[in-house]
Parts: structure tokens; sequence; C-alpha cells
């Protein structure tokens, strides 16, 4: 009996050690299994990585490439601009090197000019000294002629019984008053049938009667109209006007055909006409 029991126990002493190698060996396949698959995502995620990584050189090669490119166009530019520059710069030294010599060979013309200038001054400084001599007999022999025109110069009443001052006969006398400037004098030359301004009033001829030496005008002053008939040649026709009831003297000068010529003279403080003819 226990010689049996020993052969049958023997059998399932080795069933028992084949189910544990078995469980064993599928243990250690499905531990390699694993492991496999764990070594194989690592490898993926390296390839992956490798491959962006690869893709960001290609982009950094590129951009150096562009780059690359950019700081040759840029450098080859900047050559040319500087060329150019420097070009410029030449041609403008030259240009200033010309202008100096042009100023410095003018400077000398005018320097020798000035000199010539200054020997013909000085030799006219003699002539003028000597001229200064006649000059001021000259001015005294005028002063003497002029003194003696004065005297010449006529004064007499006029129109209106009031003493004149000194009348002009011609152009000559008259310059001589303008000269002595006791008053304000103006010219005239009137035709028949023009109404002209003389100093603050205007005149209008109506009549010449040039054999007779006798004339008609008409003047108008203070929205007034004034008729001065008949009067004669160099006779000082009078009247007042203005606010200051200022005298005026009209003298008549030349009388021609259809033609007069004259003057009217004013007191200083009387007014002064914005424009004259």
């Amino acid at each position: 009996m226990s010689e049996e029991t020993s052969l049958s126990g023997e059998p399932r002493s080795y069933s028992g050690l084949f189910l544990v190698l078995l469980a064993v060996a599928v243990l250690a396949a499905v531990g390699g299994l694993g492991w496999s698959y764990y070594l194989s995502g690592r490898l993926t995620n390296a390839e992956a990585k490798l491959s962006q990584a690869q893709q960001q050189n290609d982009k950094l090669s590129s951009a150096l490439d562009e780059t690359n490119a950019r700081l040759k166009v840029t450098s080859d530019t900047l050559g040319k601009s500087l060329g150019l520059t420097q070009k410029q710069l030449e041609m403008r030294a030259d240009d200033l090197l010309r202008r100096q010599q042009s100023d410095a060979a003018r400077l000398e013309t005018e320097q020798k000019e000035t000199q010539k200038a200054v020997s013909s001054v000085s030799s006219d400084v003699s002539n003028v000294k000597t001229d200064v001599g006649g000059v001021k007999t000259d001015l005294g022999n005028t002063q003497t002629q002029l003194k003696s025109d004065e005297a010449q110069l006529q004064s007499m009443k006029g129109d209106m019984g009031v003493q004149s001052g000194l009348i002009a006969t011609n152009h000559d006398e008259l310059e001589i008053l303008k000269h002595k400037g006791d008053r304000n004098y103006y010219e005239f030359t009137l035709d028949k049938g023009q109404r002209k301004p003389v100093s603050t009033v205007s005149l209008e001829l109506k009549k010449a009667d040039a054999k007779h030496s006798r004339y008609t005008l008409e003047v108008y002053a203070d929205d007034k109209k004034i008729e001065k008939k008949d009067r004669g040649l160099n006779e000082p026709v009078q009247f007042y006007t203005g606010k200051d009831n200022n005298l005026y003297e009209l003298v008549v000068n030349s009388i021609d055909k259809n033609q007069v010529r004259g003057y009217i003279s004013t007191p200083k403080s009387a007014p002064v006409p914005v424009s004259t003819n």
C-alpha cells in the first residue's frame, strides 16, 4: 500500500513542476512583450523628435542662406554707395580748388585795379581843390543874381483889394518864389471847357482872348462856383477858401487861343492836395 502511494505521488510532483515552469514561461513572455512594447514606444518617440530636429535644422539652414543672400546684397549696395560718395567728394574737392584759384586771380586783379583807382583819385583830389575855389566864386555870383531877380519881382493889389505877395510873370520867376518858400505854388495849364483840379480847388477856362490878353474862368471851391471874369495877364486874382478862410491867389502868365498858363499860390498853413497835376 505504501509503495502504491509513493508511486502515484511522483507523477503529481512532476505535473506541479511543469505547471510552475509553464507559468514562469508565460510570465516571462508577457514581460518580454511588455518590455518590447515599451522599447518600441521609446524608439518611435525618439524618431519623431529626430525628425522634428531635422526640420528645425532645415529651417535654420534656409534662414541662414536667406540672411547670407541679404547680407551680400546689402554689402554690394553699400559698396556702390560708398564708391559714388567718394567720387562726388573728389568732384567737389576739385570744384572747390578751381573756385579758390579763380577767386585768388580775381582778387589780385581787383587789387591792381584798386591801386590804379587810388592813384587816379589822388590826382582828381588836386583838381577838385582847384575847382572848389571856382565853385565858391560861382555861388557868390548866383546869390547876387538871385537878389537881383527878387528885386525885379512885383507886388500889387489883387482883384479883391488885398495886397498880394510877390508876383511871378514867368516860370523862372516862379522858381525864385518857390525857392523863397514863403507860400505853396501850383502851376497849371487850362484848355477851354476843361475843368481841372489845381491845389485844393478846380478851375475851368471859359474864355481866352490872346489879342487883348484877357480871360475868364470859374473857380470851384467849397462846393461853390466863383467866376473871375475878364481878368488880365499877370493880374493877381484872389479868393478865400477852406474852413480857415485862406487867401488863394491865381496868376495867369500866358494867354493863347483857348488856353492859359499860370499858377496858384496858397499860404503855408493851407491844406495840401493828395496829388497835383
